[in-house]
């Protein structure tokens, strides 16, 4: 195997110049979309091993690839078809290098609910 050493990575044209920190700081190192009602099933992901669901709304992502540590930011966002008002929040308490744990809600009750698509991105280390 080849390795490849620069400082900088540029566009052909000499644009859009980027160090191999930003690329490595950047990118998401754990990403996932899944169905959450029902049968939870991953539809796609990238260092995800699986999806647990443990209760209406209550959701982990289980890393791959464990994270350097439990400071990484996540995204999560959800959807359903009824055209309803949706939630869902990352557990905060109980972010671990090796999962992260999201809760579903109703806006409207606070209510727990399961979403029809939940994606979750994960940047850090």
């Amino acid at each position: 195997m080849s390795t490849l050493k620069v400082n900088t990575i540029q566009n052909t044209s000499g644009g859009s110049n980027s160090t191999p920190e930003q690329i490595e700081q950047g990118r998401a190192k754990a990403w996932v979309n899944f169905n959450g009602t029902g049968t939870v099933a991953m539809r796609d992901n990238f260092n995800v091993s699986s999806i647990t669901d443990s209760g209406t709304g209550v959701y982990t992502a289980n890393f791959s690839t464990a994270m350097a540590n439990a400071n990484y930011a996540s995204v999560v966002s959800t959807g359903n078809n009824d055209k309803g008002r949706y939630g869902i929040m990352i557990d905060s308490d109980d972010k671990t290098t090796s999962a992260c744990k999201m809760f579903g809600f109703q806006t409207s009750t606070g209510s727990s609910l399961d979403s029809e698509e939940v994606s979750l991105a994960v940047f850090g280390d």
